[in-house]
């Protein structure tokens, strides 16, 4: 008799386990669980995506930096110099008298 019914209790118990089993096996496929389910790995992967775009960002910056350095660009400007003076072109022969570019009341 205890052994009917020590096999009887298990196999209720391995029945509700089962049972249970399945159930959240298909709770977790209806279409609101598998969008829920969606939604936070796409989260999952935005925060990734800009961790990842950080990193990159830093790591750009680095050698950057890195690179005007070894360029030396990173130095000083040197001081401006000054223009040379300006040149005065010398004429040869004075302007004719009725040049196009004379004064008004000249003409």
């Amino acid at each position: 008799m205890f052994r009917r019914a020590f096999w009887f209790t298990t196999g209720v118990a391995a029945g509700v386990w089962a049972t249970t089993k399945v159930n959240r096996k298909l709770a977790k496929l209806t279409p609101e669980s598998l969008a829920l389910q969606a939604a936070d790995r796409a989260v999952v992967a935005g925060r990734k995506v800009k961790l990842f775009a950080l990193d990159v960002r830093d790591g750009m910056a680095h050698r950057e930096e890195a690179l005007k350095e070894a360029l030396g660009l990173n130095a000083a400007p040197p001081e401006p110099r000054a223009l040379p003076e300006q040149r005065r072109l010398v004429a040869l022969e004075p302007p004719h008298p009725h040049h196009t570019l004379t004064r008004k009341e000249d003409h």
